[in-house]
């Protein structure tokens, strides 16, 4: 009983974590990121090997946020689930990234509730 117990608080802990992660992630992007055309790129003054390892860090990072996204989109587990897809995708580098972003977050519920949480602190809404 007592591991039910730790497991349902385990759980509600990581989607709080979850939840106010994701909002903190989309009250700092400025309102024209899914408006621009391009992402800012990797500093290329920096060594070819450590623009390397971030990259491929983003992107490992990136998958597993969008995994995470991916369950909490499961019924009966609570949590910004396309949100939390949405700042996975964000971190990795594919082809179609960009319209792939603007897709998913010009989707009614997607874009609406990103830009009540900005107007709820004051911060631009998103533009497309």
């Amino acid at each position: 009983m007592s591991l039910l117990i730790a497991g349902l608080l385990l759980f509600l802990a990581t989607s709080a974590i979850g939840m106010l992660v994701s909002a903190l992630i989309v009250l700092r992007l400025p309102a024209d990121y899914f408006s621009r055309s391009v992402s800012g790129p990797l500093r290329n003054e920096q060594h070819p090997i450590l623009r390397w390892t971030i990259r491929i860090v983003k992107n490992v990072v990136g998958v597993v946020i969008a995994v995470v996204g991916i369950v909490l989109t499961l019924p009966g587990v609570p949590g910004p689930g396309i949100l939390t897809i949405l700042l996975g995708l964000m971190l990795m580098d594919f082809p179609g990234k960009r319209r792939f972003e603007r897709w998913l977050i010009s989707r009614p519920g997607v874009f609406a509730a990103a830009n009540h949480l900005r107007q709820r602190y004051g911060k631009p809404a998103f533009t497309l």
